[in-house]
């Protein structure tokens, strides 16, 4: 069974935040809310924690997994940022926007794209979300929570809790964060490609 944990959404609960750290660090999985909508996570180390995420949403090896940022200054230790992005993606973080470039040594070869050697990154405007990430001290491995067969992801942590129950390690419930994920833009070549409309505001990409 999950661990429940109701956090509060605009002044998360230390010791709720360290619980949820605590999971992770065990190699967990756990659902938790962001700026666009709720999220599996896990640890970039935990080989098992991205598979059953993989296997939870039936993602393939091709999937971008997002590695979850508590600021600028860790984004960049991931990626590789061309002049032509920097203070683009820097005034548009924190914020619900998914960037994919080009992964730093960082970035362990299994969680980057086999070919492209890119990765998403992206800094979340949630309390929340930028409790846990800094509490860990280290990015998250995520994939937003949209469940096959489902057109939307699900907004309520009860929710969340009663349908994956036993397929997760903690759920932090801080209430409804929204069903829109992030935009995505891939910065990988020398201008920006909007991939997917979401969240964050496209048109400052285009």
């Amino acid at each position: 069974m999950a661990r429940y944990l109701d956090v509060h959404p605009d002044d998360p609960q230390p010791r709720l935040v360290a619980q949820a750290v605590d999971v992770l660090r065990g190699g967990g999985v756990i659902a938790y809310p962001t700026d666009s909508c709720y999220a599996l996570g896990t640890t970039m180390g935990s080989a098992q924690g991205a598979e059953r995420i993989r296997r939870l949403r039936h993602l393939d090896d091709k999937h971008h997994f997002t590695l979850v940022c508590a600021d600028f200054a860790q984004l960049g230790q991931l990626v590789h940022l061309p002049n032509s992005a920097f203070r683009a993606i820097k005034a548009a973080t924190p914020g619900p926007y998914t960037f994919i470039l080009q992964a730093t040594p960082e970035v362990p070869r299994r969680l980057a794209h086999a070919k492209k050697r890119s990765v998403g990154v992206r800094i979340p405007d949630h309390a929340v979300a930028q409790a846990i990430v800094r509490a860990l001290g280290e990015p998250i491995l995520s994939s937003s929570l949209l469940m096959p067969g489902h057109d939307w992801p699900m907004t309520e942590g009860w929710q969340i809790k009663e349908e994956l129950d036993h397929e997760l390690d903690a759920v932090v419930d801080a209430g409804d964060c929204g069903t829109t994920p992030t935009t995505v833009v891939d910065w990988t070549s020398d201008s920006p490609e909007v991939v997917r409309e979401g969240a964050g505001d496209p048109d400052r990409f285009r």
